[in-house]
């Protein structure tokens, strides 16, 4: 008997947005992050394969000395990679991301990039978990292989409809830090728009989170969100409290205010960022997110090498 197609098991609507998504960034995937995912995340160690006779030029560090000793000939050890590892992906789905100065979103940015990672995932097998997080956690799908567990993924991705509307990333961390193994791959995709009391415990469970996983935050900036334009009243509204605000955009001392506090704010987060030796990917949502995608893959090849 056949296995279903995966996509039989959403409604037609749900996989018809499924399809299109998978088609969008299916090409990137295979052409751009595959090898590149595939190099760059290694397995947790080295698993013994076989035994076989030594060949000179040979690392004699290799040789199993009590299988020489029985044979009577050098004998050295071959190893793979033990390649499984667990990606989760920790998305803010706040209210903050439905605000965007370029062609989209915010939130359809950051849900492109999480489906681009889960399908690099999925595609050299690894296992891979989903986490959208709010001021609370929204969702969590446990991690998983397979076709039909990564089309799972997308439909969440798609079809989610947050019940709050507040930024806090580190409600995320805290939960995957409970049930995640250790040395998972935590992709943290937020603009990292925070009060300080959400800063402050972001540090926190961040310190502790990067001692036990591979934590890589995707910060997600709109630089044009970082100063008010000079075009006279106008109205504000808050997507995350609800609070609107009329103010002047046309006085110079609001506006020189606004700007250094949001750069004051970026600046404690990026700091945060460099303390604990994190590996960042910085998108302008405004441009692709394909070159910091690479650039991120170069820098941790380079690394490697």
């Amino acid at each position: 008997m056949d296995a279903p197609n995966p996509e039989d098991l959403f409604s037609d609507a749900a996989a018809l947005q499924i399809r299109q998504l998978e088609l969008q960034i299916r090409g990137l995937v295979d052409s751009l992050f595959s090898g590149e995912y595939q190099s760059v995340f290694r397995g947790q160690g080295l698993e013994l394969s076989h035994l076989r006779e030594y060949e000179v030029g040979d690392d004699v560090r290799a040789i199993d000395w009590n299988v020489t000793a029985r044979r009577g000939q050098p004998y050295v050890k071959q190893f793979v990679e033990e390649r499984e590892l667990t990606a989760v992906l920790v998305v803010d789905v706040s209210g903050s991301k439905d605000f965007g100065t370029g062609a989209r979103a915010n939130a359809e940015i950051a849900l492109e990039l999480a489906a681009v990672l889960a399908l690099s995932a999925n595609r050299n097998n690894d296992r891979v978990a989903l986490l959208l997080v709010t001021d609370e956690v929204e969702l969590f799908i446990p991690p998983g292989t397979g076709r039909s567990h990564a089309l799972r993924l997308l439909l969440k991705l798609l079809t989610h409809r947050p019940q709050g509307r507040g930024t806090k990333p580190s409600k995320g961390l805290d939960f995957v830090a409970r049930v995640c193994r250790p040395r998972s791959i935590l992709f943290l995709i937020s603009d990292f728009i925070l009060d300080a009391s959400e800063l402050e415990a972001l540090s926190e469970v961040s310190r502790t989170v990067a001692l036990r996983h591979d934590l890589i935050p995707i910060r997600l900036v709109d630089s044009r969100a970082d100063e008010l334009p000079d075009v006279g009243m106008v109205a504000l509204l808050d997507p995350e409290t609800g609070e609107r605000r009329v103010v002047d955009a046309g006085n110079a001392t609001l506006r020189e205010s606004y700007r250094s506090a949001v750069a004051a704010a970026r600046d404690q987060v990026s700091a945060l960022f460099r303390e604990l030796s994190l590996d960042v990917i910085e998108v302008d949502t405004k441009e692709s997110y394909i070159p910091p995608l690479m650039r991120f893959f170069f820098r941790r090849e380079r690394r490697y090498r």
